[in-house]
């Protein structure tokens, strides 16, 4: 795109491609001018499974966000996610080497690189290294250790990795589409831009993305990320269990969840019924609503089960103050607020939207808060150098050279 102040996002779903197109006006205020939506045929749980089918689904996304933007898309900021995104926590440590002990900025990208020196499997590469904090000396605490004097420099980094062979068909499929890359961002990460308040990063919280075949999770901490993490459940298992339950077909089930459902039985009238339409030449029947949640909530329950024990065997959650933040598409259920609530027995509100001026009202829900992360972190961020000549080693090599602002 020929102009500087529009950005285009991709988000790479289990169940859809998003592509989010925004303008940045003179006095910062970010504007959404066009969006496009495609099935995810091709991928499964934000990998490349067919590559025909991805590029088709990708390209259809953008050209419905050229349309409705009137800009040409070449460039993305695109999002990572999946199974195959693991992360850890290092340190790094190095000497203070100017003569008067002043730590400068080349200091700081020093002990962010050694941080990043850790034994990762050749079958992986790291997509971001995100310093969380800085000590020097006998001092911790520190942010920015930028102007201070110090003979010895520490950081706590958050490394995230991804599968070379998951980055490198997505890459090339986005080469297929005729598309650069200016990032590509752990997802948590830009969600986090878009979610959380500096209060509630500092204070501590935890961001729970419902998706269609995945559930992400992110804890921030002292204005840092501190833990990822992944289950492989999500609102398409919700949907089938509906289907087996009820006897019908996965589409209708689809629409009864999303028209009727809850997450939580005692949310809702028992009295209240609602029609299960007639499928493969069986009749229709009437059904409590209340027959439909309890269908529901055990599947709701077993994935914020599985994201709180994974949550627990990193950190105490009784100290993350500002709770927990529920974004994605299987947040919007009736109940799902109070069940979290039970599962996690912590504060838990939906994400809105900040830092976006203005967004078209359909727009602003969970299920696209990681394309308006993107969208942001495109615009907070410098692109990184033009990847050119398809060589995914060359590609990951820069991406890896790349350290991440703190956020």
């Amino acid at each position: 795109m020929a102009e500087d102040r529009i950005v285009a996002a991709l988000d790479i779903g289990t169940t859809k491609v998003f592509v989010l197109v925004g303008e940045m006006d003179e006095h910062g205020d970010v504007y959404v001018i066009g969006h496009g939506q495609a099935a995810a045929d091709g991928l499964r749980r934000g990998v490349v499974v067919n590559m025909d089918k991805s590029v088709q689904s990708i390209r259809k996304a953008v050209e419905d966000a050229e349309m409705t933007s009137g800009t040409e898309i070449d460039r993305v900021t695109v999002g990572m996610a999946g199974e195959h995104v693991h992360s850890i926590n290092s340190h790094g440590v190095v000497a203070v080497t100017r003569p008067d002990n002043e730590i400068t900025a080349a200091d700081v990208r020093k002990a962010i690189e050694a941080s990043s020196a850790v034994a990762i499997p050749v079958d992986r590469e790291i997509i971001h290294v995100i310093p969380q904090v800085y000590s020097v000396d006998d001092q911790g605490g520190i942010k920015d250790p930028t102007g201070m004097s110090g003979v010895r420099l520490e950081v706590e980094s958050h490394i995230v990795t991804a599968s070379v062979t998951s980055a490198k068909n997505i890459f090339r499929a986005l080469e297929r589409c005729h598309l650069s890359v200016d990032h590509m961002v752990l997802e948590g990460l830009a969600e986090s831009t878009v979610l959380l308040t500096e209060d509630e990063m500092e204070s501590g919280c935890a961001i729970v993305d419902i998706g269609g075949e995945m559930t992400n999770a992110s804890l921030y901490f002292d204005g840092a990320i501190r833990h990822t993490s992944v289950v492989p459940l999500g609102g398409r298992n919700v949907t089938n269990d509906i289907a087996i339950g009820l006897r019908t077909s996965v589409d209708q089930a689809e629409e009864m969840k999303l028209a009727f459902g809850a997450a939580l039985a005692s949310a809702v009238d028992p009295t209240e019924m609602i029609d299960v339409p007639a499928v493969a030449g069986r009749a229709g029947k009437s059904i409590s609503r209340n027959v439909l949640a309890s269908i529901i909530e055990p599947r709701m329950e077993e994935i914020f089960s599985l994201v709180n024990r994974g949550l627990k065997t990193v950190h105490r959650l009784d100290m993350f103050t500002a709770g927990l933040i529920l974004t994605g598409g299987g947040s919007i259920l009736t109940g799902t607020l109070e069940l979290a609530e039970q599962i996690f027995d912590m504060p838990v509100r939906r994400g809105s939207l900040r830092k976006i001026k203005h967004t078209p009202e359909e727009l602003d829900s969970g299920p696209y808060s990681s394309a308006h992360g993107l969208l942001v972190y495109g615009f907070e961020n410098e692109p990184v150098d033009e990847f050119s000549g398809g060589v995914l080693s060359s590609f990951l090599k820069k991406v890896e050279q790349w350290i991440t602002k703190r956020l």
